[in-house]
């Protein structure tokens, strides 16, 4: 990717005589700033004199499909001819696209009805023109793909015979324009290719670690090793002779209690940095191998501070204690579930544990940043471009209307880039240097520098009465932070089932101390705890005498319990029994649940999940050998997520991706010593491989809710569907991971 290909492309799309519906008004170094979005055509919306449409994603694209999914609402309702429309992709202006950002599986719901409208307001336009060059009604007028029709002379216009009228026509309300009843899609529904297949194929530059602008140099940052640490000293003489380097600095944050950051130090070599950017050594070389070179070399002494005391050994020690303790918080407790356990006729205990993991991107965090005369523009790879241009305005105490931010094919977000701490980085460096600067992190930077998944522990106590009913429910939560104060992503919702759908229950949390980076990773926080809760609810049914399947469907047969008054924060349980109850039915007649054998070293397992909005069922068939290698067979799921499934090809790819990275997530983990993390690349944070996937098959169940995103709620039952097909299998239950702490692995 590079700055004048890039100008190239947004010229090129506007070019044809024909109807340029004003995206890209800005040209290139224009920065936007923030505003109050009023959507309409001419931002999303160019067609050209011979019908091809270009269609503006304005989200960015991480991998989940919104560069193809975006615009096929919209070409939906503009009734276009799919061969004929193009895709670019939006920089950021919150003030023409509205929001631009991805986390939560919100996409899709966020922007079904507004970019349907959109296109159906420019297909309003195009009739309308239509209607008055023929001089007829608007109402005698339709569309067929890429034409108006005047169904009595039968008559027609194609699109781009219409565009230029159309450009000096005012669009209708948004709120008042028909939509198509969806029994009539031609595109939504359907499955398309990825927009970018064929680049991507083809290796051409479409990520932020592709991109190039005339002058850059190259950067990378060594921080320390112990999260929190700083530099003491570190030898720069030597490092400023090595080929290539530009400049190297020391990275201190101001003193506490002063003004602000301050671009000068009368320290040599030292820089004072901005909030967001955490201490080290900046290294800037011509290339980015030159950096990486003199990083090698660099020689650092360092004050680690007081995360050197952290480990997971210790961890583990601080949760068996707290565990015999009283709970610390009770986030959500009805009847007497002291009582109904000593009255119960059996009780079942167990502790389920798992790691902190790391996100692993494939794309390292990268940002390119240039500076110049007060503004400064970016191509970056966030979630959150809006975020990370208010992160570098607060930062270098600089106007968000003097930032421009281009947004980037990103090479997987999974939650890691909801933070923009690379891109502020990227930003400070190129306003000290004076030229633009690409930031990349190279992979171990990554996985030692991340917003770990934190870990955590649960220990379960549950009862049931002499009919095998589950009476009673207890579980403490170990995670981390301070009081009630959680750290980020190691929180856990009061409603969580089967909270509410139990007689007695009591929900506990623990927090012991973290200095360590934490945050979302995919499906965040209902990618742990779904294993621990969906385990123990297995142990349960089997305890019971029941099987998995008669067990959760009774349980979801149950009247929610109302949130005590003064717990759970507000938060209001949204499952839906018949929506969960309903996937459960379906994913066990696909994968023949009723009829399985029992046999020896092989067995099914279930699990379903409710999280971001969407319903999901898994079975997973597995096998287990001698050396208890695990071989998973087949996966079976069944999703709800509302009404309308947009593109079945992007779908599917997202459930598969979600189960292969739960699957992943099975074998991984972050560990610590003297605050040190252990792993440093995929050889010890391994990601599955191709032969250990097992067949995957996928089924809808279609429900009268509006539709919901696609990127989470798939990942979190297919961690305990394995677990407890190891169960099945075997007899040994899987309480600890990764797979290895329970001397299991995958073959």
């Amino acid at each position: 990717m590079s700055l004048n290909r890039r100008s190239f492309l947004q010229m090129s799309a506007l070019t044809g005589g024909g109807l340029a519906l004003g995206f890209y008004n800005f040209p290139i170094g224009v920065a936007q700033g923030p505003a109050k979005a009023q959507l309409l055509p001419s931002a999303f919306i160019n067609i050209a004199s011979d019908g091809t449409i270009t269609l503006m994603a304005k989200c960015p694209e991480i991998g989940q499909g919104v560069k193809t999914m975006l615009p096929m609402m919209i070409a939906e309702e503009l009734d276009a001819d799919w061969s004929k429309v193009r895709v670019a992709q939006a920089d950021l202006d919150e003030s023409r696209y509205g929001g631009q950002s991805d986390g939560g599986s919100t996409t899709t719901q966020n922007n079904y009805l507004p970019m349907r409208r959109i296109g159906a307001a420019c297909r309003q336009m195009l009739i309308s023109v239509a209607a008055k060059r023929w001089g007829v009604a608007e109402a005698e007028c339709t569309t067929d793909p890429g034409r108006v029709l005047h169904v009595g002379s039968k008559r027609s216009f194609g699109y781009g015979d219409l565009a230029a009228d159309t450009a000096d026509c005012a669009p209708p309300s948004m709120d008042s324009v028909k939509l198509k009843d969806p029994k009539d899609f031609r595109i939504l529904g359907k499955p398309h290719a990825n927009v970018d297949n064929h680049a991507l194929v083809m290796g051409k530059p479409l990520f932020g670690i592709d991109c190039k602008v005339p002058g850059m140099v190259h950067a990378v940052i060594a921080k320390c090793p112990v999260y929190g640490g700083k530099v003491k000293s570190a030898n720069l003489d030597e490092i400023r002779k090595m080929p290539g380097v530009r400049h190297v600095l020391i990275i201190r944050n101001a003193p506490s209690g002063s003004a602000g950051p301050s671009d000068t130090t009368t320290e040599p070599g030292v820089a004072i940095a901005a909030a967001g950017i955490e201490p080290g050594v900046a290294i800037v070389a011509d290339t980015w191998w030159q950096a990486q070179m003199a990083r090698k070399s660099l020689k650092v002494d360092w004050d680690f501070g007081p995360g050197v005391s952290q480990s997971s050994e210790k961890f583990d020690q601080t949760a068996a204690e707290m565990m015999k303790a009283a709970p610390a918080n009770t986030l959500r407790s009805y009847g007497d579930v002291d009582g109904a356990l000593t009255g119960a006729a059996k009780v079942v205990e167990a502790t389920y544990a798992y790691p902190f993991l790391a996100h692993g991107t494939l794309e390292p965090m990268n940002t390119t940043a240039s500076y110049k005369d007060g503004k400064m523009e970016m191509w970056t790879t966030s979630q959150t471009p809006g975020g990370a241009r208010s992160q570098v305005a607060r930062a270098l105490n600089m106007q968000a209307s003097d930032i421009t931010v281009h947004i980037c094919r990103v090479g997987g977000g999974f939650g890691r880039r909801l933070s923009n701490d690379y891109a502020v980085e990227a930003a400070w460096l190129a306003k000290q240097v004076g030229v633009p600067v690409k930031l990349l992190w190279s992979r171990e930077d990554d996985i030692d520098n991340d917003d770990y998944r934190p870990g955590g522990y649960h220990s379960f106590k549950g009862g049931l009465d002499a009919q095998g009913k589950l009476v009673a429910w207890r579980q403490h939560f170990i995670t981390y932070g301070e009081g009630q104060r959680y750290a980020s992503g190691a929180n856990m919702d009061a409603v969580e089932f089967p909270s509410g759908r139990v007689p007695n229950y009591a929900l506990y949390a623990t927090a012991q101390p973290l200095l360590l980076r934490t945050g979302a990773l995919r499906a965040p926080g209902h990618n742990a705890y779904a294993f621990a809760i969906k385990g123990f609810i297995d142990e349960m049914a089997t305890a019971a005498g029941c099987d998995p399947l008669e067990f959760q469907l009774e349980l979801l047969n149950a009247m929610p319990v109302p949130m005590p008054a003064g717990q759970g924060r507000g938060r209001v349980d949204t499952l839906n029994a018949e929506r969960m109850k309903g996937v459960l039915e379906l994913v066990a007649e696909k994968s023949g649940w009723v009829n399985r054998k029992h046999t020896s070293g092989r067995g099914l397992g279930l699990a379903c999940h409710y999280c971001h909005a969407g319903y999901f069922a898994e079975v997973a068939e597995v096998s287990v050998d001698a050396d208890n290698r695990i071989t998973v067979h087949h996966v079976w799921a069944a999703g709800d997520v509302g009404s309308q499934i947009m593109n079945p090809s992007g779908a599917e790819a997202q459930v598969h991706g979600s189960i292969i990275e739960g699957m992943s997530q099975m074998a991984q983990e972050i560990t610590l010593s003297e605050g040190r993390v252990h792993q440093t690349n995929y050889h010890q944070h391994m990601l599955l491989r191709l032969r250990q996937t097992p067949t995957i098959e996928i089924f809808w169940r279609m429900t009268e809710f509006p539709p919901t995103g696609l990127g989470e709620p798939a990942l979190p039952p297919i961690l305990p569907a394995i677990t407890n097909a190891v169960f099945a299998a075997t007899g040994t239950r899987i309480r600890t991971l990764p797979l290895v702490r329970s001397d299991f692995s995958f073959a």
